[in-house]
């Protein structure tokens, strides 16, 4: 383990977000948020000055900033804690839920990106005591990112050729539904915006950027998949309706002419009229308008920074994007609306994997996230860990 202390200064420039117009202007600060085993940033703006944060190495492996602790929700290959269930290899995406029929208690639901994929979900008491563990959804695979729906239940995105977009209740009381209206196509993640559509990103080199309205508001069993046009990656959209949605002869993203084609779509979370995904090729977060319809470059990481670029989280009450590496120093980063970097959390030290499904529980004050192969067990099996981080979150994040 290298000492936060010696290490060199920063290869990530600090970014200003301007709002309204969504385009950049580089700073001349830099920060050694991302350098190995850092210190995280705590600079409040984009400016020359700032301040650094020793972070602690806790018992679970885990640097995270001061005041704030961890523990072990579950370890794959071994049994939930407090229940009969076992944890499925390689979690993945994730979501919380609050508890319906237990005032102030919650459900954790966690995708299993392996060849037999799948998701458990997780029944937490008011106290955060784990009383439950269940799979919601079977006869899947490569269950990769997905997103919560306003009307409480998970969409999980199969990340394959003709993959499909699931519809699972978090309870496990019904059935995970296959919604084939989405489309078929290597799906990472979704994210139902304030227009009552899902936005949908495709994990391929030149993946398309899609939205699904659903014929019915609120029902995802019919509909029209549309695929974002332009001349280029950034400025205006069209959305064009795709033909043929099965994709039983050709790809959708390559079914119409002027496609947008982005480098590898991850993460994917919406606010308003804001719709935020990122692309773990070239290392970026996009800003997409609902209600001008154009799509503007949020961040572009910078050579040897921020790497990898993957699940995404918007904290709705602050405005502060979470951003997890596939990869790169396994760190999960938030990016503040003035577009200060600043790492809150770094995973074990495993290059092979790679920090997934970041979300807080209702309430705001328990972070989930997995280490998607963490080692476990004595035999070290790179199986997959995922955990919950507790601390002063309405402080660090400036919660109104």
């Amino acid at each position: 383990m290298n000492d936060p202390t010696n290490e060199p200064l920063s290869r990530r420039r600090l970014l200003t977000w301007s709002g309204t117009a969504g385009m950049l202007a580089v700073s001349a600060a830099v920060t050694n948020a991302c350098a190995p085993m850092t210190p995280a940033d705590t600079t409040t703006s984009s400016t020359t000055t700032s301040t650094t944060v020793v972070p602690v190495l806790d018992e679970n492996g885990l640097l995270l900033l001061p005041g704030f602790s961890s523990r072990i929700i579950a370890r794959s290959s071994e049994i939930v804690p407090g229940t009969t269930e076992p944890y499925r290899w390689s979690p993945d995406g994730a979501a919380t839920f609050p508890d319906a029929a237990v005032a102030g208690g919650w459900f954790l639901t966690v995708n299993h990106e392996t060849v037999a994929g799948g998701v458990t979900s997780i029944r937490f008491a008011p106290d955060g005591t784990i009383v439950e563990a269940n799979s919601i959804c079977d006869g899947t695979k490569y269950n990769c990112a997905g997103g919560a729906t306003p009307w409480g239940t998970w969409l999980t995105c199969e990340e394959y050729g003709a993959g499909r977009v699931w519809e699972c209740d978090p309870t496990g009381a019904t059935p995970a539904v296959a919604r084939d209206a989405m489309g078929r196509f290597t799906h990472e993640a979704a994210a139902v915006a304030a227009d009552g559509r899902v936005y949908l990103t495709e994990d391929e080199w030149a993946g398309g950027f899609y939205r699904f309205t659903p014929s019915t508001p609120g029902d995802l069993s019919s509909g029209t998949l549309e695929v974002a046009t332009g001349p280029s990656a950034g400025g205006p959209v069209t959305w064009v309706v795709v033909p043929d949605p099965t994709a039983s002869t050709t790809p959708t993203r390559a079914q119409v002419p002027s496609t947008i084609g982005f480098n590898g779509g991850e993460g994917i979370d919406t606010s308003g009229n804001d719709v935020w995904f990122t692309t773990k090729h070239d290392n970026r977060v996009w800003h997409y308008r609902i209600d001008t319809q154009t799509v503007d470059l949020r961040y572009q990481a910078g050579s040897g920074a921020l790497s990898g670029l993957d699940n995404l989280l918007v904290d709705q009450a602050s405005q502060t994007l979470f951003i997890a590496e596939d990869g790169g120093n396994q760190e999960l980063v938030v990016i503040r609306p003035g577009n200060q970097i600043e790492v809150v959390v770094t995973g074990p030290d495993n290059p092979d994997s790679e920090i997934t499904g970041p979300c807080f529980s209702p309430d705001g004050q328990r972070l989930y996230f997995s280490s998607q192969r963490a080692l476990v067990g004595t035999s070290a099996l790179p199986a997959g860990i995922t955990y919950e981080v507790t601390g002063p979150w309405d402080e660090y994040l400036g919660r109104s």
